[in-house]
């Protein structure tokens, strides 16, 4: 896809995520195996300094504080950072960031860095570039931990089931298009594994799946 095509792609990405920001949490996935992420996520033990990609409405950010000293979360849409900020109330240990994580770069590293269901929106032509872009996010020794799935339903795919475009609607019916990389555990471990990373990707019991580690 040329560069312009795909900076419009990601643009109407967070355009939905706006949009969508106050029905989010109606809409999650209620399916097997999202117990298993948290129970995952809290055997990593995600401690120090920790920073969170598309932190969305805190779901994870809540749990992150469990364990870290700090939790610098970043998201591209101000309303879910909204929603975020009230979720975790007066905590002092959060810092909300807005900004485009294709356009943004960390102003100091950490010792965790974490994404919770954002890698799949990561456009396969921006894959290498994002993950030199987490390298340069971590202190040294420092660990990755994500989860996420390859769920796509068939009205999804507008493009058919090689493309990675689909296309999502808002309760009120408005549509918008989406990245949605359907990446297989196996198929991705071995990648980042190339790529020089020291990352294990687990499947759940349901269509979700997490990776843990760092660099190598």
């Amino acid at each position: 896809m040329k560069d312009h095509h795909l900076d419009e792609l990601l643009s109407e990405q967070i355009s939905y995520y706006r949009a969508r920001a106050a029905e989010y949490e109606a809409g999650t996935l209620d399916l097997p195996g999202g117990e298993e992420l948290e129970d995952a996520l809290d055997s990593f033990s995600p401690t120090g300094q920790v920073l969170e990609f598309a932190c969305g409405p805190g779901q994870w950010t809540e749990q992150l504080l469990r364990h870290a000293k700090s939790v610098t979360a970043v998201d591209a849409s101000p309303e879910m950072l909204a929603i975020a900020s009230r979720r975790v109330g007066q905590d002092q240990r959060v810092r909300f960031v807005h900004a485009d994580l294709f356009r943004w770069r960390p102003e100091r590293r950490y010792d965790v860095v974490f994404f919770g269901f954002w890698l799949s929106h990561v456009p396969l032509e921006r894959f290498d570039s994002f993950w030199a872009m987490v390298a340069e996010c971590l202190a040294p020794g420092g660990r990755v931990f994500f989860a996420d799935d390859a769920y796509r339903t068939p009205d999804e795919l507008i493009e058919g089931e090689s493309s990675t475009t689909i296309r999502r609607h808002l309760e009120d019916g408005t549509a918008f298009r989406a990245v949605k990389v359907p990446h297989g555990a196996s198929e991705l471990e071995g990648r980042l594994q190339e790529m020089g990373w020291q990352i294990e990707v687990h499947e759940t019991s349901g269509p979700f799946f997490w990776g843990s580690g760092s660099r190598g």
